[in-house]
């Protein structure tokens, strides 16, 4: 509720709000340029690349609730668009994934289950419930039909309600 409130706010002109907007997202920002094997440097670039279009078309976002879908969409365009530039392959394998899929926020159980996944499932279920993509979206940037990542996230959460019974820690 308090971002829906940031969001209305920087919407209106008001630049702390935005500042305050940002600071929540900025880990989450970071990790998910960092999961397509990009290095500080060029994260850190394309982060600044990211907040200042966030914050010159703030205006155009038409509701709310999706400022995290809407930002992390805006840093993955900036990514795939540096990628090609520089011809960088996009590096979603275990070993970037393993590195930077910790967050804060994700208990212990969940992030040693999602690693316990096939990558493909891995990455579509990362996406979908840590970055809170759509699967349209994912199904773009993954450059993989919608109904392939679909499919994916249902057979990664009946892997993971088949062997762990932590059912109440991924979202249904």
């Amino acid at each position: 509720m308090e971002s829906e409130f940031l969001v209305k706010q920087a919407q209106k002109g008001d630049g702390e709000a935005f500042i305050q907007l940002i600071s929540q997202y900025e880990l989450i920002l970071y990790r998910t340029a960092k999961r397509l094997g990009l290095n500080d440097e060029d994260i850190a670039d394309l982060l600044q690349e990211t907040v200042l279009t966030a914050f010159e078309k703030i205006r155009t976002l038409r509701e709310v609730k999706y400022f995290n879908t809407w930002i992390c969409r805006i840093l993955l365009n900036n990514c795939y668009r540096f990628m090609k530039q520089h011809k960088q392959v996009v590096l979603l394998d275990s070993e970037t994934l393993n590195a930077t899929a910790h967050r804060d926020d994700l208990p212990i159980e969940l992030d040693d289950m999602l690693n316990s996944l096939d990558e493909n499932y891995r990455i579509a279920l990362t996406l979908y419930y840590v970055n809170g993509l759509t699967t349209k979206e994912i199904s773009e940037f993954l450059h993989e039909p919608e109904g392939t990542i679909k499919s994916r996230i249902s057979r990664a959460k009946q892997h993971l309600k088949n062997n762990y019974y932590f059912e109440e820690m991924l979202p249904q």
